[in-house]
């Protein structure tokens, strides 16, 4: 069939489907509605029934176009708004009356033509913003944008912008728009003149039959900028200092600026110049913006009685200054800047003079004294200075440490002496090092002023002091091999007076008894396997690095270790019950000379002879540390008296040595050791030094230690 338009226009293919796209609707049209858009015809045989649907049929916007079903004529019933619907699309259907099968569907598509009907709107109607005063002209002030709701790309969508007033108007500032909308200015900015500005600003379309538009209003706050220098305007205060004082305010400084209160414009800060010593500051009153002069390092009459200073003043916020010196009518505009000049003044502060402690000029001195020198020597010598040169005083030294008590001072002159024999090895020598403290003290002012010198004197070590064992009393296992033990000495004398030792056994063991090795400050004691379990007391030689020796006794215990691990332990449980023995032969011996001493003052009878107390102990005493294999254990034979005054006693058998169980059972006789002088043994013979040597190991004489060789 022909499908018959009443429009002019050809049908359009769209995506497989035909358009009919030929109908206009221009928007906001005035009426009167409804009125006729257009009609569609069939050429058919027979009758056919027309419809639309869609968009401003059954879809919004609702109700908007209708056709007749009969004749195909679409009518406008009301307006349709373009920035809402720009086009409208619909589907045409015509159906066999008869059979109401379709004949013919097609796409519609109804154009709503646009009118110039939005003005452009600014997305603000007022805009407030702020520009600091020293801006530079061409600076970017603000940016105003607007848009218009007609179709995009078309003079009535397009937008120029211009700005129609300036309140106030100033000679020296013009405000420029762009095209983008963006607002700057020529010339210079005065907050004293104009501190607020208020810009309107026009948007305006181009349409063709009309133009739109709107306005916003700018406001532009001119912040105060830093183009009046602060001046100094003079200064109160005495402008004295007393000499050695500090953190007090002499001068305070007076500054005035003609820029907004409390503002960075406002704001100043001082700076000085001319204290090469660095003994003053000065602040800001943040109120006043007065300079306070402040002394923060004490100054010196006597080095300077008068300080020159300069004081400058500038503000937080730089300085500038904008003249307008021409206005070309293109471009921007010709201005001039003035550089900054600071103000300032020159200030006298009067140092006054006051009392000045004594001080060493060297007050830290290091010097070297012998060991052991000669009392009286001289030591070293301070000098104190009094700075006061108008009025000196009178100065007197003392000693303020010595904690040893070594040395004096002579309290006119400062000279150190030796009062004592210096020590080296004494717990107040640090590495060799002792230290003395001096005071200096103004005795003819008060209250007196002082000082201290510290003089750290390095003492030089002699060799005054001789090898000493850390233990004299050791202890070894039996055993048919060669076995030792650790023996360590020590010397409280420094380098090269102390160790490595040497040490070397003498006398009647040392075929069975050696060092291996002989050198060093711990080295092994080694037994030969022919000694057996008993205790022996050692001679020892120990030479420091110079060759000066001592000798010394040194106590070994040897056992079976398997039957008792600790033969010191078992040895001191035989010396308890050896002790009681001693004990009850001095007793006798005592009871002896009482008994003979009675005899001659008061008998009647013929005078007897004295006992000899040395003989009878000589045969009373028993011989120990007798080596001998298969036996080694302790018997007490009784004790025969030459005279008839003497005890009968009958001999016991205490116990074989390792057998301590039996113990318990005896009732000892002990003589504690700290109630009990060794030192007794001296006086009573050399048979009861030889008992002492039995009984008590540890101890010896003070004349067993030999000094350089000599007993």
């Amino acid at each position: 069939g022909i499908i018959c338009l009443c429009s002019t226009e050809p049908l359009k293919r769209h995506k497989r489907s035909w358009i009919i796209d030929s109908f206009d609707i221009v928007e906001e049209h005035p009426g009167p509605f409804p009125y006729e858009l257009g009609q569609i015809k069939l050429d058919r045989s027979y009758f056919v029934e027309f419809m639309l649907k869609g968009k401003g049929v059954d879809e919004d916007p609702k109700g908007v176009l209708s056709i007749d079903s009969s004749t195909g004529v679409i009518k406008v019933h009301h307006k349709v708004d373009f920035e809402q619907y720009s086009v409208l699309m619909l589907t045409f259907q015509a159906r066999n009356k008869s059979n109401l099968a379709i004949d013919t569907q097609l796409g519609m598509e109804v154009n709503i033509m646009d009118i110039n009907d939005n003005p452009p709107i600014f997305q603000r109607k007022v805009y407030d913003v702020t520009i600091n005063e020293a801006a530079k002209q061409g600076s970017f002030v603000v940016g105003v944008l607007a848009i218009d709701k007609d179709a995009a790309g078309t003079l009535n969508s397009t937008i120029d912008y211009k700005i129609i007033s300036v309140t106030p108007a100033t000679k020296n500032t013009e405000f420029y728009i762009q095209d983008s909308g963006a607002i700057s200015f020529k010339g210079c900015f005065d907050y004293e003149v104009a501190n607020k500005y208020t810009i309107i600003v026009e948007a305006k379309d181009r349409g063709e039959v009309v133009k739109l538009s709107s306005t916003a209003t700018i406001i532009l706050n001119i912040q105060d900028g830093n183009n009046h220098l602060p001046v100094i305007t003079g200064q109160t205060g005495s402008g004295n200092v007393v000499e050695g004082t500090k953190g007090i305010s002499p001068l305070k400084i007076h500054t005035t600026d003609i820029d907004t209160r409390l503002t960075p414009a406002w704001r100043v800060r001082y700076s000085i110049q001319g204290d090469k010593g660095g003994h003053f500051s000065i602040h800001t009153d943040p109120d006043t913006n007065d300079g306070i002069l402040t002394v923060i390092k004490p100054l010196d009459f006597e080095e300077q009685a008068e300080q020159k200073l300069t004081i400058f003043v500038e503000n937080e916020e730089s300085y500038f200054s904008c003249e307008v010196t021409a206005t070309p009518a293109d471009g921007l505009w010709t201005v001039i800047t003035n550089p900054s000049k600071p103000s300032s003044i020159n200030i006298i502060i009067t140092v006054e003079d006051a009392n000045d402690p004594p001080y060493f000029p060297d007050p830290k001195r290091k010097v070297v004294v012998e060991e052991n020198g000669v009392i009286g020597a001289f030591v070293d010598r301070v000098t104190a200075v009094d700075p006061d040169t108008g009025r000196p005083h009178k100065l007197e030294y003392s000693i303020e440490q010595d904690p040893a008590g070594w040395f004096r001072v002579d309290k006119t002159t400062g000279e150190i002496f030796v009062k004592e024999a210096l020590d080296r090895e004494s717990s107040h020598v640090t590495n060799g090092t002792y230290t003395v403290t001096v005071l200096v003290t103004e005795k003819d002012d008060h209250p007196p002023m002082t000082s201290t010198a510290t003089i750290q004197i390095h003492i030089e070590d002699k060799n005054d002091n001789f090898p000493v064992l850390k233990e004299n009393t050791v202890s070894i296992c039996q055993s048919d091999e060669v076995s030792s033990t650790e023996i360590t000495a020590y010397d409280p004398d420094g380098d090269p007076y102390s160790g490595p030792f040497s040490f070397e056994v003498i006398g009647d063991h040392k075929d069975k008894w050696s060092f291996d090795p002989s050198h060093g400050y711990t080295v092994h004691l080694v037994k030969d396997k022919s000694v057996h379990a008993s205790l022996y007391t050692l001679i020892v030689k120990i030479s420091d690095k110079q060759g000066r020796f001592v000798l010394q006794n040194l106590s070994i215990a040897t056992c079976d270790c398997a039957v008792s691990p600790n033969c010191l332990l078992q040895r001191n449980t035989q010396q308890t019950v050896g002790s009681g023995l001693i004990g009850m032969i001095i007793f006798a011996v005592l009871m002896i000379l009482a008994s003979l001493l009675l005899s001659l003052t008061c008998s009647c009878v013929t005078v007897k002879s004295l006992v000899e107390v040395d003989n009878v102990l000589g045969d009373t005493l028993l011989p120990s540390n007798i080596e001998k294999p298969g036996t080694d254990c302790v018997r007490l034979h009784s004790i025969k008296s030459q005279e008839n005054e003497l005890l009968d006693y009958e001999p016991q058998l205490y116990t074989f040595e390792d057998n301590s169980e039996n113990f318990a059972d005896l009732d000892p006789i002990d003589l504690p050791i700290n109630e009990f002088d060794p030192e007794l043994f001296s006086d009573l013979g050399p048979a009861f030094k030889h008992l002492a040597s039995i009984c008590n190991p540890g101890t010896r004489s003070k004349t067993e230690v030999m000094k350089n060789g000599t007993i």
